[in-house]
């Protein structure tokens, strides 16, 4: 009787990871991962990047847009530290990513040689909501079944495994045990009775919603919510996704992320209820306090920290959409109260044009030839108002951004955006507007985008400086900083070299007609502009000290 032939570890991780559905890996192979990456299986498919960082900026564009989790495969301790800056905004961006290093041989390891990812669940921390290297090579595959299980559960986040290479060779247990979890929890049923009598019985009632409105589909919901209320919907400050058609008469645009403007703004509304965001994201530090005088505060949100870190307010564990839901169904109709005056947004242009153009002024531009159903990757921190006053979000799944102010992480992830319109089949094709000094952080995503021909228009505003930085200057009163002035930067030489199309436009005709060219070109375009240098108050002008 012949004898069964025993799975290995490789094997076994390999049919786990399909009945998973993650068969998309990014990466960048180095020699602890090419054990792992060796015949690699037809059906699955490897993104290269040219570096750590991007591939895991890459995976987080991916996780978001096609709101499953995704296999990101790092080099031991090297390649971690190099992605460590966009893990970190990951897990700020609540993205579920099953991170995988290699590791030193295990026969090895005590001798610590060259490459060994030294005490290997402490570098990726608080970063990470869980990091293990399995005790034993067979315990591999469970070890990647716990990690997605626990990626995958509320707060959503990247997890962490270190593999030493000698495992993937060695007997597996069997076939790895596939299980499910859930990714949502519910509100508590009496708790969420209590949020809407106060809702209900509330004056002026202000609505804060945030990323996790998006993320959890409680966009129709959180209409419905404020319309119900004939209540002002504003966007919790720097949130990384729409939450709410920002052409809709209820909203009121997107809180300043600081505390004495944050507050001002919401004066004369006794009830502020935040759902799906941190209760607040500040920065800069701008003193004042954290609501105004004689309000209140309701916070709903799926993350323990983000409640236990409010610094007043009462909060209710759950997922958005469905304590949206909830609450639409108890709150009550109140249709006497009268709706709030519209926003006013000044899009006003000069009659002679600037030249250099400015920021307000490219992005006017853009506005007029803006295609139905594109998608946003911004990251642009010097002009982001200006953007978001030309270039409102109409409907789910149209903007993106990173949730940690760390730079480096939208070029990439605006690879993994597209990647997913790909997958997806929907065609959208994907605007990253980043500044000439962000996209430095991670250019070499360029290639990436070229490789497999994306179709990403790259909006590169050129002024020439850090621009926020000296913002931040202003502010903080720290005068003769050196380095805010960057160095002849040629972006459109170094993305030819990368693979992409280009194209160099000053005037809005030129402008419009280099854009309209990208949406029929196949692959990456990079549009460069120069921009008219200008310092903006960090503090809206109107702020009382």
């Amino acid at each position: 009787m012949a004898t069964e032939k025993k799975q290995t570890v490789w094997a076994a991780t390999y049919d786990l990871l399909r009945s998973l559905g993650l068969t998309t890996i990014f990466g960048n192979p180095g020699s602890t991962e090419q054990p792992f990456l060796k015949n690699f299986p037809d059906d699955f498919d490897y993104i290269l990047a040219l570096q750590e960082a991007s591939a895991v900026a890459m995976a987080d564009g991916f996780a978001q847009a096609t709101g499953k989790p995704v296999l990101v495969n790092l080099h031991t301790n090297a390649g971690t530290g190099n992605g460590m800056g966009n893990i970190m905004t990951a897990f700020q961006n609540k993205t579920p990513l099953i991170i995988t290093a290699g590791q030193q041989t295990r026969e090895m390891i005590i001798c610590d040689p060259l490459l060994t990812n030294r005490d290997e669940t402490a570098l990726p921390k608080p970063y990470v909501k869980w990091a293990y290297e399995p005790k034993r090579a067979q315990d591999v595959p469970r070890a990647i079944m716990r990690a997605y299980a626990l990626a995958l559960q509320p707060p959503a986040g990247p997890v962490y495994v270190s593999i030493p290479l000698d495992d993937w060779d060695k007997t597996a247990l069997g076939t790895a045990d596939v299980r499910t979890v859930s990714s949502r929890v519910g509100p508590d049923p009496e708790r969420v009775k209590e949020f809407a009598k106060r809702i209900s019985t509330a004056k002026n009632p202000a609505l804060i919603y945030g990323a996790e409105v998006e993320k959890a589909g409680g966009w129709d919901a959180g209409i419905a919510l404020a319309e119900k209320l004939r209540a002002p919907v504003f966007r919790a400050p720097a949130a990384e996704r729409a939450c709410f058609p920002e052409t809709h008469a209820l909203f009121q645009g997107e809180l300043v992320s600081a505390m004495g403007p944050l507050s001002q703004r919401l004066e004369g509304h006794d009830l502020i209820v935040v759902i799906g965001a941190p209760v607040f994201r500040y920065y800069p530090y701008v003193p004042g306090p954290v609501i105004p005088e004689g309000s209140s505060l309701l916070q709903v949100t799926d993350d323990p920290t983000d409640a236990g870190s409010a610094l007043v307010g009462d909060s209710l564990l759950s997922d958005a959409k469905l304590a949206l839901e909830a609450l639409l169904e108890l709150v009550e109709d109140d249709s006497a109260r009268i709706a709030p005056a519209s926003r006013q947004i000044l899009r006003t242009l000069p009659e002679v044009p600037n030249s250099p153009l400015t920021a307000n002024e490219v992005y006017a531009a853009l506005s007029e030839v803006r295609p139905e159903g594109a998608i946003v990757v911004q990251e642009t921190p010097s002009n982001y108002n200006d953007f978001l006053h030309w270039w409102p979000s109409k409907a789910p799944g149209e903007y993106y951004t990173y949730a940690s102010g760390g730079l480096g992480h939208n070029a990439p992830s605006s690879v993994g955006v597209a990647l997913a319109q790909r997958k997806l089949g929907t065609n959208r094709p994907v605007i990253t507007v980043i500044g000439d000094g962000s996209l430095q952080y991670s250019v070499q995503s360029l290639a990436s985008a070229a490789q497999h021909k994306l179709k990403i228009i790259y909006i590169v505003p050129c002024n020439g400086e850090y621009a926020i930085l000296k913002e931040f200057a202003e502010l903080e009163k720290t005068p003769n900083v050196p380095a805010l002035d960057l160095p002849f930067l040629d972006i459109n030489s170094l993305a030819k070299g990368y693979g992409c199309s280009t194209a160099n436009a000053s005037t809005k005709e030129e402008i419009q007609a280099a854009f309209k060219i990208a949406l029929t070109t196949e692959g990456p375009t990079v549009i460069t502009i120069p921009i008219k240098r200008e310092l903006k108050s960090l503090v809206p002008p109107a702020f009382k000290h």
